[in-house]
């Protein structure tokens, strides 16, 4: 029974980590709006939106007529596309990410730019890692036990917090490279600085010299 408890304490903890988020924003039909998401490699992501648009005569947010959809383009941190698909004015994306990074997901709709003057309200909600599976469906299929499931869910829990450990060392890592070439761009540039000035001085030195023997000041 101890046990049973501390298992359901520790999976209650875990949950206060998440990695999911909504929002909406607003945009015209022909504007492109653009969102960074920082992704541990080999890590799903489900992105769920819908779209409206603005009643003028109510000022209000419907639904949107048939034939306007959004257009979803995903890049990865080398700036290669990971996903551009056109999709309807409601719908959900998904992607997995094969590389740690600044992941670019972009949102547009399809009107053109003569009609596109109307204005759009999107509704977005991104998942990542296991907070994107739906364990309910997974549950029903393998028909597991509440408590199995809950297993389930915590050990996936913890490889997602193992992939975002990883994620950061990399990201360490990475500053750690840049700090060391910028103090080394330093260093030869102050390097340069002073064989600069010691030239410089050698020269002025010289100059005077010959200046003060012409002059037969010494």
């Amino acid at each position: 029974m101890e046990n049973h408890l501390y298992l359901i304490l520790i999976i209650s903890l875990f949950q206060l980590i998440t990695i999911s988020y909504s929002l909406y924003f607003h945009i015209d039909e022909t504007e492109r709006k653009c969102f960074i998401e920082e992704i541990p490699d080999e890590t799903l992501v489900i992105g769920k939106y819908r779209v409206e648009l603005l009643d003028e005569n109510t000022n209000t947010y419907g639904a949107t007529p048939y034939g306007i959809g959004m257009n979803v383009e995903i890049k990865d941190p080398d700036d290669k596309i990971v996903l551009s698909k056109l999709y309807t004015s409601e719908g959900r994306f998904t992607f997995t990410s094969h590389m740690p990074g600044e992941h670019l997901i972009c949102l547009y709709s399809n009107s053109s730019a003569w009609f596109g003057r109307q204005k759009l309200r999107i509704h977005l909600d991104i998942d990542v890692g296991e907070h994107a599976i739906d364990y309910q469906e997974i549950g029903a299929r393998e028909k597991l036990t509440e408590l199995q499931l809950r297993i389930r869910q915590l050990l996936d829990q913890v490889q997602q917090i193992a992939k975002e450990q990883n994620y950061q060392r990399y990201r360490e890592e990475r500053f750690r490279a840049t700090s060391e070439s910028t103090n080394q761009r330093v260093l030869w540039w102050s390097f340069a600085q002073v064989t600069v000035l010691v030239i410089a001085g050698f020269w002025q030195m010289r100059h005077l010299k010959g200046f003060f023997l012409a002059k037969k000041l010494v």
